[in-house]
């Protein structure tokens, strides 16, 4: 009796120790995804309060327009053009309220909006490279060959011994359980890494998203 009671402590002792260190991996890829786009974004901006707004809005469009995610090629693809729109809708808008000091010239807002950003697209790559790990593997896996590597979905089906209709499905999944993990990234605090601060960081962070929300929310119903 008392072996078994032993026995079975021990297994949820590791079962807990597993999901802490999970938790933790998750927290980190979490934070790196983050940091990555952030830094990118206050290199091409120059302001690090631009460069957070513009992350905010990139990640409520990300969130808001997952179901196109069924029309578009890859993944990468459609996160480098919401991330590109984003910075060209952020440089119109400084452009009208300050008509001299506009942080970037139109035909950088013009190359964002139609031509393809070498490093923009690497970042979105390296961020969602970061995240896959999160997800459980069958889901990374599929979307690292279908999404980021543009693999042609029957061969990949084939290669895992598994119908085409099946790989849809976890296809399908993948995709909202990145979506997830993208909302994840965006409400995670920047300092403590931690999806249930309450520091000043992250409370700043949750009021922009719930603000990018509501004014998203009343557009809707105009």
């Amino acid at each position: 009796m008392n072996e078994d009671r032993k026995h079975r402590s021990s297994v949820e002792y590791l079962r807990d120790t597993a999901a802490k260190v999970a938790d933790a991996a998750v927290r980190r890829a979490l934070v790196e995804g983050r940091q990555h786009i952030l830094r990118f974004l206050l290199r091409r901006l120059g302001d690090a309060d631009a460069a957070e707004d513009v992350l905010q809005t990139f990640m409520l469009r990300a969130i808001d327009r997952s179901e196109q995610l069924r029309d578009v090629r890859a993944v990468r693809g459609w996160l480098s053009q919401i991330l590109a729109s984003s910075i060209a809708d952020y440089g119109r808008k400084v452009a009208r309220q300050r008509q001299r000091e506009v942080v970037m010239a139109p035909t950088d807002l013009d190359s964002f909006q139609d031509g393809f950003d070498e490093e923009l697209d690497e970042t979105i790559c390296n961020c969602l490279y970061k995240l896959l790990p999160t997800l459980k593997p069958e889901y990374a896996e599929v979307i690292w060959r279908v999404d980021l590597q543009e693999q042609p979905r029957e061969a990949v089906a084939k290669d895992l011994g598994i119908t085409l209709h099946n790989l849809t499905v976890r296809l399908h999944r993948g995709r909202q359980a990145l979506k997830t993990r993208l909302e994840q990234m965006c409400l995670t605090c920047p300092v403590h890494g931690f999806l249930d601060c309450d520091c000043d960081a992250v409370e700043k962070v949750r009021a922009r998203f719930q603000a990018l929300k509501d004014d998203a929310g009343a557009k809707t119903t105009d």
